[in-house]
């Protein structure tokens, strides 16, 4: 795959990071429950740098746009609460389909300007370096991160909740963390998982959906999905139905 798929997106993010810098602390859009107003400041760039790219794109706050053999699935800021609030750890999450072949993902960690990214079978990388999940495969001393509240505890070293989905399956891909996943009512959406679930991939981690749902979709379903470091972890965390 040609480099020029990953350079497209780098741009985007670039962008969408400067766009959002003054959009700070402005709250709710009034345009859709919960959408801020540097959600519409940031998709109306992403709309706008990856169509001229060429690509169809699914956005979380604009749907699908345009047309072509490539579908970017984006969430031009994921995390949008902590971004208004000033917490800093938020992302653009950028993942390309061919069809519903996930092929490219780029997350762009918009506080600190860290990029992680991946092609399918050519690795994963963090700005630039190639990075390898944990590998850890017991519980008691796995430090694991969740969307929702867990209704019990599994027996885990640690837990936390960051709030931005993207980053949090990256740093699981990175080795900073050894699961990440949904719990109590807890969901996500394709373009909240996507790119990091390639780039976990590539990195050596693994993946599932607590009903085995297919996760490689460009639809806006709801999922439950699991990121671990392990089959292991992951078979452990799917027998428990965490969620």
């Amino acid at each position: 795959m040609s480099d020029d798929i990953l350079t497209s997106l780098r741009a985007c993010a670039l962008e969408i990071g400067e766009a959002v810098k003054n959009h700070r602390r402005r709250g709710f859009s009034g345009v859709r429950a919960t959408q801020y107003h540097l959600d519409l400041v940031a998709d109306e760039v992403a709309l706008r740098v990856l169509g001229g790219a060429g690509f169809r794109i699914v956005s979380e706050e604009s749907g699908v746009t345009g047309s072509g053999e490539l579908t970017v699935v984006v969430d031009p800021i994921d995390g949008s609460t902590n971004c208004d609030r000033g917490v800093p750890f938020y992302a653009t999450s950028l993942a390309v389909l061919r069809g519903q072949e996930l092929v490219a993902g780029l997350v762009m960690n918009q506080a600190d300007g860290t990029v992680f990214e991946a092609q399918k079978a050519s690795g994963a990388a963090r700005d630039g370096e190639r990075i390898r999940v944990s590998g850890q495969v017991e519980v008691n001393r796995s430090i694991m991160s969740f969307s929702g509240l867990p209704s019990r505890h599994l027996g885990w070293y640690q837990s936390r909740s960051m709030g931005a989905a993207s980053l949090e399956i990256c740093l699981v891909a990175d080795g900073s963390l050894d699961v990440y996943g949904v719990a109590s009512q807890s969901v996500l959406h394709p373009w909240d998982y996507l790119a990091g679930l390639l780039i976990l991939r590539e990195a050596g981690g693994v993946a599932g959906d607590y009903f085995g749902e297919e996760l490689e979709t460009s639809a806006p379903v709801l999922r439950h999905p699991i990121f671990c470091s392990t089959p292991a972890l992951l078979d452990f965390m799917i027998e428990q139905k965490q969620i």
